[in-house]
C-alpha cells in the first residue's frame, strides 16, 4: 500500500500496487518536469519494477511500473482505494469528447472537485490509445490497459498521473502541462499554422458547399469565394476541402459517403489534379480524410488494421502527395467512428504515430475531428498536432456549452480548439470562435460574407486578432453544473501583458431560465480596481477593488472586456474595432509604469486604428512613433478615444497619461493636445 498527503488542499490519498512488494528504496532526481523525490519498488505476481514520484515544485505525482516478464492484462498498474469524499466528478466521453458529470469514461482524465474548487485530476500519462481508467472494487479507481487486450510483453511500461490544486481551471492547466512536459511536445502558439493564423473558408458538413459545388464547378465557386474575401478587405488564408474532394465507397465516386477509395483528387471535380486546382484557387489547402473503405485497393497494397493504414509507406505517399499539391494542413476525421484500428497493443498508437511523423516530414500540421478523449491525450505527443474539433457538426448555440468544456480539455493538452464551420453573418458565433484562440472558419454562400464581422475578427491581412488563451468556463460554472443549478454559462479568455495587466474577455449566455449573473474581478485574479466594458452595448463601468458587478442577459448572450486599472488610473481597453480589443496581433505591448505605453501593429494597407479606454479624468497622449490625433474624452462615460496611424515600419507607439483640463474643456497650458466632450468631472 501507499499513502499520499497533499499540503494544499489538505487531502489524503491511499492505494495499492499489484503484487507483494520488495526492494523498496527512496531517491531524489529530476526529469523534464523538475526535481522529484521517489519511492522505487519491485513486485512479484505480476513481476514489475515501479516507482511513485512526487515533484518538489509541482503539485503532481506519477505512478509507473514496468513489466519484468510477460504477463496477462488482469491487474491494474495503479489503484487509488481511498481519496477525498463527497467530490463532484467530470469526465469526457465519446466522439468530440463531450463533457459528462458523474460518469466515468475509461479513456478520459477523471476530474474531481469540491464546492470550493479544490481539484484533483487522475489520468493516464502514457499509452493513451490503449489506456483505461475504470472503477474498481469498493469505490476505488484503477489505472491500466484496455481489458480487451489480454497479454502484455516484458518491458512494457505504463504511467499514471495525479495532479491536485486549488482551482478547477488552474489544476486542469497544470495537469495538461505535466503531460506535454513529460512528452517533450512544444505547445503550439495560437498562430502556429495557417489555420490558426488567418481566417479560413470551409466546405465541411453544414457549410454551403458541402457536396454541393453550386451552379458552377468547385473550382469556379471557390475562386469566387477567394475573390469575395479580397473584395471585403480580409483575404482568406486557406480553403478546406471536405470529403467530397476524393473518391469514396465501393463505386469509386466523389459523391458517395463511404470510406476512402483512393486518397487523391476525384477527376470529376479536379480534371487536372489537386495541384492545378490549388494553383487556380490561389490559396493553400486543408484536406479532409475519412477511413479506408472495405473495397479500397489500398487493402491489397498496404498494411491495414481495422479501417486505417498502419503502413509507413502509405503515410509517406499521402503526405508527399499533399505537400506537392499545395496542402498545408491534414484533417483526420471520423477518429471516434470509422477511422480506427483493430484493438491491440500496437496498432492504435502506430496509426497515430505514422500519420504524425509523415505529415511532419512534409511540413503539414494536423487537425483531429470526431476525436475521443484518447486522441486528445495522444495529441500531447506530436508537435504538429495543432488543432482539434471541440464541437459537433454545425456550430450553433446548442453546441456552445459542450464546446467550451471540451476547449478546456483541448487547450490544457496543448492543442487549439476549433468551433467548426459557421456563417460569418452570425456575430455571436464569430465572437466565440475568435475567443477560442483557435481557427476561425466560415462557410457562407457566395455574396454573403459579412465584411463588418470579418474586419472585427481579423486585420486587413486576414490575421486573426485573438486572445492568448482559449475561452473556457469559470470555476463557478463547473460547480453549478455539477450540482444541477441553473446558471448562465460564463466563460473567459485572456491576454496577459505582464505586470498585472491581463485583459479578460468574458462571453456569457442564458442556458435555461436564469439570466442573472455576477462578475467578480477577484475570480479573474484582479485585486485592485477594474473596468468592465459591455462590447455589444458600447458602455461600461468601473468596479472598485473587492466589489463585483451583477447584471442580466436580456438578449440571451453578452460579451464583456474586463481590464484592471493600471498605475496611471487608466484601464486601457485596446482597439475599439476588434472583437478581441487587446490581442497581440493588434496591440503588441502594453505597459503601465506611471504612464501608459501602447504598441500597435498594423497590417499592410491599414492607415489608422482607434484606441480607447477608461479614465476618471481627461487624458493626454504623445506619439513615440507613428502619428496620433488629439484624444477625445467623454466625462459622462469617462471613456476616451484617440486615432493612431502607423510609422513606416507598420507600427505605432503612444504614451498616455491623465491630465487636468482647463475651463470648458480647453487644453491645459502644458500643450498636451486633447479635446473634451461636455464639461469635465471634478478630480477626486
Amino acid at each position: 500500500q501507499w499513502s499520499l498527503a497533499t499540503p494544499s488542499p489538505a487531502w489524503y490519498f491511499s492505494g495499492t500496487v499489484s503484487g507483494a512488494v520488495s526492494g523498496i528504496s527512496a531517491r531524489s532526481g529530476a526529469d523534464s518536469q523538475g526535481a522529484f523525490e521517489e519511492i522505487d519498488y519491485s513486485s512479484f505476481a505480476p513481476a514489475r519494477n515501479g516507482y511513485i514520484r512526487v515533484y518538489s515544485d509541482s503539485p503532481a505525482v506519477l505512478f509507473s511500473a514496468t513489466l519484468t516478464a510477460d504477463a496477462s492484462n488482469s491487474l491494474p498498474f495503479a489503484s487509488v482505494t481511498a481519496m477525498p469524499a463527497g467530490l463532484m466528478h467530470l469526465s469526457y466521453s465519446g466522439i468530440f469528447s463531450l463533457p459528462h458529470y458523474n460518469q466515468t469514461s475509461s479513456d478520459s482524465p477523471q476530474i474531481f472537485f469540491d464546492t470550493a474548487g479544490n481539484t484533483f485530476v487522475l489520468s493516464p500519462a502514457s499509452n493513451y490509445m490503449v489506456a483505461a481508467i475504470t472503477g474498481g472494487a469498493a469505490g476505488s479507481i484503477d489505472s491500466g490497459i484496455n481489458p480487451a487486450i489480454q497479454l502484455l510483453p516484458q518491458g512494457f511500461t505504463h504511467t499514471t498521473a495525479l495532479v491536485y490544486g486549488a482551482g478547477i481551471d488552474s489544476t486542469i492547466q497544470i495537469w495538461g502541462r505535466l503531460l506535454t512536459s513529460l512528452s517533450g511536445k512544444t505547445r503550439p502558439a495560437n498562430d502556429a499554422d495557417l489555420l490558426l493564423r488567418q481566417v479560413s473558408y470551409w466546405t465541411d458538413n453544414t457549410a454551403t458547399y458541402y457536396y454541393n459545388p453550386g451552379p458552377v464547378s468547385y473550382t469556379d465557386t471557390l475562386k469566387g469565394i477567394v475573390a469575395e474575401f479580397a473584395s471585403k478587405g480580409v483575404p482568406v488564408g486557406s480553403v478546406q476541402l471536405d470529403s467530397w474532394w476524393y473518391p469514396k465507397g465501393p463505386d469509386d465516386i466523389w459523391s458517395d459517403h463511404g470510406g476512402i477509395w483512393t486518397y487523391a483528387a476525384d477527376p470529376a471535380n479536379f480534371p487536372d489534379g489537386l495541384g492545378a486546382f490549388q494553383n487556380a484557387v490561389g490559396k493553400p489547402l486543408a484536406t479532409h480524410a475519412r477511413w479506408i473503405d472495405a473495397a479500397s485497393p489500398y487493402r491489397s497494397e498496404y498494411m491495414i488494421s481495422g479501417n486505417v493504414a498502419v503502413d509507413p509507406a502509405y503515410w509517406e505517399s499521402i503526405a508527399s502527395y499533399l505537400q506537392s499539391s499545395g496542402v498545408v494542413a491534414y484533417e483526420q476525421d471520423w477518429l471516434g467512428d470509422g477511422a480506427q484500428t483493430a484493438v491491440n497493443l500496437t496498432d492504435p498508437p502506430a496509426f497515430m504515430d505514422q500519420m504524425a511523423s509523415a505529415m511532419a516530414r512534409h511540413g503539414l500540421t494536423m487537425q483531429y475531428c470526431m476525436a475521443e478523449p484518447k486522441h486528445f491525450l495522444q495529441s500531447t505527443l506530436y508537435n504538429n498536432a495543432t488543432t482539434i474539433r471541440s464541437s459537433q457538426d454545425g456550430f450553433t448555440p446548442a453546441r456552445w456549452t459542450e464546446f467550451l468544456y471540451s476547449s478546456r480539455f483541448a487547450s490544457a493538452a496543448g492543442i487549439w480548439p476549433f468551433t467548426d464551420v459557421f456563417r460569418s453573418t452570425d456575430e455571436n458565433n464569430m465572437v466565440l470562435a475568435v475567443l477560442s484562440a483557435g481557427p476561425v472558419g466560415v462557410g457562407d454562400p457566395l455574396g454573403a460574407l459579412s465584411k463588418t464581422h470579418l474586419l472585427k475578427a481579423a486585420r486587413a491581412d486576414g490575421v486573426i486578432v485573438k486572445p492568448d488563451s482559449s475561452a473556457v468556463p469559470l470555476d463557478s460554472v463547473y460547480i453549478a453544473d455539477a450540482l444541477g443549478n441553473d446558471v448562465p454559462m460564463v466563460a473567459s479568455a485572456a491576454t496577459d501583458y505582464g505586470n498585472g495587466l491581463t485583459a479578460h474577455f468574458v462571453f456569457a449566455y442564458v442556458r435555461n431560465a436564469n439570466s442573472a449573473f455576477v462578475i467578480h474581478p477577484a475570480d479573474f485574479g484582479i485585486s485592485g480596481d477594474s473596468y468592465l466594458y459591455d462590447y455589444f452595448n458600447g458602455s461600461g463601468l468601473p468596479i472598485p477593488a473587492g466589489s463585483s458587478w451583477s447584471g442580466t442577459l436580456s438578449g440571451g448572450a453578452g460579451y464583456f472586456v474586463l481590464m484592471p486599472v493600471g498605475k496611471t488610473g487608466i484601464a486601457f481597453l485596446g482597439d475599439r474595432d476588434q472583437y478581441v480589443t487587446l490581442g497581440r496581433k493588434r496591440i503588441a505591448a502594453v505597459r503601465d509604469e506611471g504612464h501608459l505605453e501602447v504598441t500597435v501593429d498594423f497590417a499592410r494597407g491599414e492607415t489608422s486604428r482607434t484606441l480607447f479606454g477608461y479614465s476618471p479624468q481627461a487624458i493626454a497622449a504623445t506619439s513615440v512613433s507613428g502619428a496620433i490625433s488629439a484624444p477625445i474624452w467623454d466625462p459622462s462615460t469617462q471613456l476616451f478615444a484617440l486615432t493612431v496611424q502607423p510609422s513606416s515600419k507598420g507600427t505605432a507607439k503612444v504614451r498616455i497619461v491623465q491630465s487636468l483640463l482647463g475651463p470648458g474643456g480647453s487644453s491645459p497650458a502644458n500643450g498636451c493636445g486633447m479635446r473634451c466632450i461636455g464639461t469635465p468631472s471634478p478630480v477626486k
